[in-house]
């Protein structure tokens, strides 16, 4: 498995700590299973989609829980124990996968077609966190005047 030391990064950072946490947590996180398989997919500047290959699961076998900065989907199958296989060689077995979201992203919608369950994302910033102009000074604020451009004239 391969680690990064974020520790030079932790000596002279303030702040990060949770970054670098996530980042940890995460490898060791994903070093085993990769079962099912998934796409992230940037579909614009603050829109998102997750793609999981989950051939076989119906929509009651899904469960999606999104809260304050993770998304987690769980799969869950009926036991096979009454059916006697020759092969078994689709996977049938639960799972659970989790994905860190960043702050303000939220889940817009959720589908499921074609043995794909497609989750889709945006990032909602409030207004009170975008950035502002700030005016010096004595300078007055440009407003935007709303009306005909022809009756100005």
């Amino acid at each position: 498995m391969n680690r990064f030391d974020f520790t030079p990064y932790r000596r002279t950072t303030v702040g990060f700590d949770r970054l670098f946490d996530l980042l940890e947590r995460q490898a060791r996180a994903n070093a085993g299973d990769n079962y099912p398989p998934f796409n992230i997919e940037r579909q614009g500047d603050d829109a998102y989609r997750i793609t999981l290959a989950v051939a076989g699961f119906k929509p009651e076998d899904l469960d999606i829980t999104a809260q304050q900065n993770l998304l987690v989907v769980k799969g869950s199958k009926a036991d096979l124990a009454d059916k006697q296989y020759l092969h078994l060689g689709i996977a049938n077995r639960s799972f659970e996968r989790r994905f860190e979201l960043a702050d303000f992203v939220r889940v817009s919608a959720a589908d499921l077609a074609d043995g794909l369950l497609t989750i889709d994302l945006v990032r909602e910033v409030p207004e009170a966190m975008k950035p502002k102009k700030v005016l010096i000074g004595n300078q007055k604020a440009l407003s935007v005047v709303e009306g005909d451009a022809s009756a100005a004239a």
